[in-house]
């Protein structure tokens, strides 16, 4: 007799199996596939928490900057008919897109720019999963801010594909689309 090899059956997670999670672990549903990992360390909240404070007043409340945009602090997303139920460390809608907040605890309408801020423990899954699926539903900017290395990449969609816009790096000085008319100072974002 050879051996058997039993294939385990693939359920795919709910809501729910998001909701039940212990108060520690953060949770997102991708391609029917529960992912889990624990809250971010005080060096990944300082780089989102900081781009927060440099992009929102100008962008999102019109203060000394353009405005036009509504930018947020890890909206859940719910993309797809399936859906993917993905949570990215900020977001930003242009108005015209979406001129107000939904009613529901989620977003359906794809943002115009997410940034994630990456661990060695979330940048596969931020760049083998993610990615892709902010290309498939049409998010026309992405930011990888990684605080271990110092560096912040960003991208454009271009014909469905990420195309690299440009990567800086410790104490670089930038203007990155689409907020290219706000100077950016990286050392603002790294850990002090």
């Amino acid at each position: 007799m050879g051996n058997t090899v039993r294939q385990q059956e693939f359920r795919e997670a709910t809501y729910e199996d998001l909701l039940a999670l212990p108060e520690h672990l953060t949770g997102e549903i991708i391609n029917g596939e529960l992912y889990t990992q624990p809250r971010p360390t005080p060096a990944h909240a300082r780089a989102s928490s900081a781009l927060g404070a440099k992009y929102v007043p100008p962008f999102d409340f019109g203060d000394n900057g353009p405005g036009g945009w509504i930018i947020l602090d890890e909206p859940e997303l719910h993309l797809g008919d399936r859906p993917h139920i993905i949570v990215p460390d900020i977001a930003g809608w242009k108005r015209t897109r979406m001129p107000r907040l939904p009613e529901t605890a989620w977003f359906e309408t794809a943002p115009d720019w997410v940034c994630e801020v990456i661990s060695p423990s979330t940048a596969g899954k931020d760049r083998v999963k993610k990615m892709p699926l902010y290309a498939e539903f049409g998010v026309q900017h992405l930011w990888l801010v990684d605080p271990a290395e110092r560096t912040l990449e960003a991208y454009r969609l271009h014909e469905g594909q990420w195309l690299r816009i440009g990567a800086w790096v410790d104490d670089d000085i930038a203007r990155i689309e689409p907020f290219a008319a706000v100077e950016l100072t990286l050392t603002t974002l790294w850990s002090a």
